[in-house]
């Protein structure tokens, strides 16, 4: 197997005129964990919590706990297979390695690519709605004039940033992580006072009692873990910047166990202080179950920060999905997968600007075309199946003596459970999200037919070091 020259070459010598520009490699370890956590806390959090308190009671945190079990097997896997190709290609490159079948390889790729950029013309429409209410502008006042403006200009801002450079996009990471994180930390400031005041393991009374309250339990944890899933997910994003990180197989999977971390312990103690303060029927009732814990712990403080908090955790959703949906279409394209021209680096840069621009108007469509929250929740039911297929990757790659070994390893069992766990937040997907899934895959599957992607071959995998 030939030497990763991506991991080889020095950056500096990629401005000749001789050689095609590269990605840069500016990220370290603490902008790569600072990366996954701003991803994985997104802007969910502060309305999961009323929902995971309604479901789980006093014990949403242990919600989060157990989710966060399931979702830390697939990151491990994701972890070993960073570990051992640090590629933009990402979930593209690694079932093609394992299995060699183009339509798989495309099929993941494109599954993660539609998350992303779903996810982010949602976050664009979230953005307008947050951004016009706090600058004044009552619900029946907003014009669709007025938010198609903003949703433009938002796209717009950070098609600029992601286009400049990724030390820009980590900068901006890295302030609206701060002030996502800081308005989390303020919930678990003034909630502290209140911890033990509650009884962590009550939950809501059942309506069926038949089964016994054990069993009830069990089927309320899986709920619950169900529902907090997507909370740990950031791993698929992370692994699509791996080319521009320093030293990605040692920093990838030390930055992914990290970020999973920091991100538990953050959402166990919010949950614990969020329902120390606010009874969990409260929260549930609320639009803005936090907004009412600050409330209540402390009414002097004043609550609409947490609009302007918003917008940023908003932000920083949209710019991270943006960035990992244009770092996957460079890998892919620089393959073979998608037209080559989308690989191209811009010289001075170094950004795959074709790959922005084009993501670009894909999201502008998206987020002009009015409600797409089930379009959103069928990809990440297709998540699902981008972590099954990978957990199955890395079992086959394991089992090839002529694969590297990469710089963390795990034994057979975690991705073997890590696609238990996946089959089992399938099983318990909405049917409406899981109908949508499957035209979606008809779709990639028409796609790919229409467009079938040429030299996909072990020797030109050989070629460009695969």
């Amino acid at each position: 197997m030939k030497q990763d020259p991506s991991l080889t070459q020095n950056d500096s010598t990629q401005s000749s005129t001789t050689q095609s520009p590269t990605l840069i490699r500016t990220m370290g370890l603490w902008a790569l964990v600072i990366y996954g956590v701003g991803d994985m806390l997104g802007s969910g959090i502060y309305a999961l919590i009323g929902k995971v308190a309604g479901k789980m009671g006093n014990a949403a945190w242990l919600a989060f706990v157990v989710s966060m079990v399931a979702a830390l097997l697939t990151g491990l896997s994701y972890a070993s297979v960073g570990s051992r190709y640090p590629r933009a290609a990402g979930v593209a490159y690694v079932a093609h390695r394992a299995f060699r079948i183009p339509f798989l390889s495309y099929l993941v790729g494109l599954a993660v690519i539609a998350s992303g950029l779903t996810s982010f013309a949602v976050q664009s429409r979230a953005f307008s709605s947050y951004f016009l209410g706090m600058i004044g502008f009552a619900p029946t006042e907003i014009s669709q004039t007025a938010q198609i403006a903003v949703v433009l200009s938002f796209i717009a801002a950070l098609t600029f940033i992601n286009f400049w450079g990724i030390r820009e996009s980590t900068w901006l990471n890295i302030v609206c992580t701060f002030v996502e994180v800081s308005g989390l930390m303020i919930i678990i400031g003034i909630g502290i006072s209140y911890w033990g005041t509650v009884n962590y393991l009550e939950i809501p009374p059942p309506a069926d009692t038949t089964n016994g309250m054990g069993g009830i339990t069990s089927t309320l944890l899986l709920q619950g873990a169900v529902l907090t899933f997507y909370s740990f997910v950031g791993f698929e994003d992370m692994i699509n910047v791996t080319e521009e990180v320093k030293n990605p197989r040692k920093n990838f999977p030390i930055a992914v166990i990290v970020a999973l971390a920091i991100t538990t312990i953050i959402y166990i103690a919010v949950s614990i202080s969020a329902v120390s303060v606010v009874p969990y029927g409260e929260l549930n009732a609320s639009g803005q179950p936090l907004v009412e814990v600050v409330k209540k712990a402390a009414p002097g403080f004043p609550s609409g920060l947490f609009s302007l908090i918003a917008l940023f955790a908003i932000t920083n959703t949209g710019l991270l999905n943006y960035i990992m949906g244009s770092r996957l279409v460079y890998g892919m394209a620089r393959y073979g997968f998608v037209p080559k021209r989308l690989g191209a680096i811009h010289r001075v840069r170094r950004t795959p600007h074709n790959a922005i621009m084009f993501l670009m108007g894909v999201v502008i469509v998206l987020a002009l075309s009015g409600d797409i929250s089930q379009l959103a929740s069928a990809t990440s039911a297709l998540l699902l199946v981008v972590f099954t297929i990978v957990n199955a990757s890395l079992i086959m790659l394991k089992r090839q003596k002529s694969e590297p070994k990469g710089y963390f390893e795990v034994p057979y069992f975690v991705p073997a459970a890590a696609i238990v766990a996946c089959a089992v937040m399938l099983f318990h997907a909405k049917p409406g999200a899981l109908l949508t899934a499957m035209v979606l895959i008809a779709a990639i599957t028409l796609l790919y037919f229409l467009n079938r992607p040429k030299n996909i071959t072990e020797d030109a995998l050989i070629e460009t070091g695969m």
